[in-house]
Parts: C-alpha cells; sequence; structure tokens
C-alpha cells in the first residue's frame, strides 16, 4: 500500500461529510478542471457511491477530445468500511484502462485528531503497473489538495 497524508485544518466530524455525502464529494474530489455529480451513495460496508465525473476546464476538455475520451466518466466505488468518524475504506472499479481488464483497487482513509485539526492518512492499493499507480497516487493527492483548499477557504 502507498500512504499519502495531508493536515486539514477542521475537526475530524467535518472533514467526514465532505467525503462522505453527496454534496461534500461535488465540491472537491475532481481534480483540477473536472466537475464530480455523484448520483448514488449508500454509506455501508457493501454500499456503492456512483458519481460522474466531467471534464469542464477548457484545456481538460481539449485534451479529452484530442484523445477521444469521452468527456464525462461513471465511476463506481464500494464501501469496505465505514466507522464515522474515523475509518473509511472503499474499493474502486478501473474499468478505464485500454487492453487492460476491470479490476478493483483498495483505498483506505483514517481521519485522526491533531492539534489545528485532522490528519488525513490515505492508504491506497498499487494499480496494475507503476505508470498507472503514479497517476492514481497524483490524482488522489490532487483531491487532498483540493480538501485543504477548501478547508482554507473558509467553506
Amino acid at each position: 500500500m502507498e500512504t499519502i497524508e495531508r493536515t486539514i485544518a477542521a475537526p475530524a466530524e467535518t472533514v467526514w461529510e465532505l467525503w462522505t455525502t453527496p454534496a461534500g464529494i461535488g465540491r472537491w474530489w475532481a481534480p483540477d478542471g473536472f466537475r464530480t455529480d455523484v448520483s448514488a451513495l449508500d454509506l455501508r460496508p457493501g454500499g456503492e457511491l456512483v458519481y460522474t465525473m466531467t471534464a469542464t476546464a477548457p484545456e481538460q476538455v481539449a485534451f479529452m477530445e484530442q484523445n477521444g475520451m469521452p468527456l464525462s466518466t461513471t465511476s463506481r466505488k464500494t464501501f469496505t468500511t465505514v466507522e464515522r468518524p474515523t475509518r473509511l475504506g472503499y474499493r474502486s472499479l478501473i474499468d478505464f484502462v485500454p487492453g487492460h481488464e476491470p479490476y478493483e483497487q483498495l483505498t483506505e482513509v483514517e481521519l485522526e485528531p491533531v492539534d489545528g485539526g485532522t490528519r488525513v492518512i490515505m492508504r491506497v492499493e498499487p494499480l496494475h503497473d507503476d505508470v498507472w499507480t503514479e497517476r492514481l497516487l497524483a490524482g488522489r493527492a490532487n483531491e487532498l489538495d483540493n480538501l485543504a483548499r477548501l478547508i482554507d477557504a473558509g467553506e
């Protein structure tokens, strides 16, 4: 498992709400230049999160079009652990890799109260090769940066 850590300047309960509600997820989950819209959220072990990520920034739209990729993609995650407000685990369906059979990838998140906020510890199961794993880690790091910016902006 690869580990990414950030300290977020908010209580664990606030971070939990942003991570586990459709409105919260829609505010920070997408990488820069994309929007996330949640269509289903069943927050329990075995429950699913279904969301659509859409390219919105001109440079992202151009990149997607130039590479023959759709502007919107629907993704699914199945929750493995739900322990409010400290632990969340989910398996992501990896079904977007050209020439590779779909498979699942595990992410585990711990929210630990610390002075000044919450330490987020994200453990990410590697993907099928180093290149895709690095892309995944960069995306997750960008998401955590977005979450920290949202909190820092006082939203």
